[in-house]
């Protein structure tokens, strides 16, 4: 079987829940989507737009310990995983995302 890539761009970037009231931190991440199939790539691309803001969505409701934690940073990654395929299995029928990987994760708050 031969997977496809599919980088959301640009980088996700989003504030998240800081635990001081006076500071906002913020999150950097590139994310691939790793697709089961290279003939997938039209229709992720075509969907785009609803993936990169679920996943900015997703980011910006995490706590600060979520986000700054390796533990916390793989639960992002698969409530991503599993969001980012059920939004695909309602739109094409198909959930189309094999896996989300992240290849930046820079963090600042």
């Amino acid at each position: 079987m031969a997977y496809a890539y599919f980088g959301l761009e640009p980088d996700i970037v989003t504030n998240y829940l800081s635990n001081s009231s006076r500071k906002l931190g913020y999150v950097r991440v590139t994310v691939e989507l790793m697709l089961e199939d290279e003939s997938q790539l039209e229709t992720v691309a075509h969907h785009a737009p609803l993936l990169r803001s679920t996943t900015i969505d997703i980011f910006g409701r995490q706590p600060e310990e979520k986000i700054k934690s390796l533990t916390g940073r793989e639960e992002i990654r698969q409530l991503c995983l599993q969001t980012l395929r059920e939004q695909m299995r309602r739109e094409t029928g198909s959930e189309m995302v094999k896996d989300v990987i992240f290849t930046k994760y820079l963090y600042q708050g």
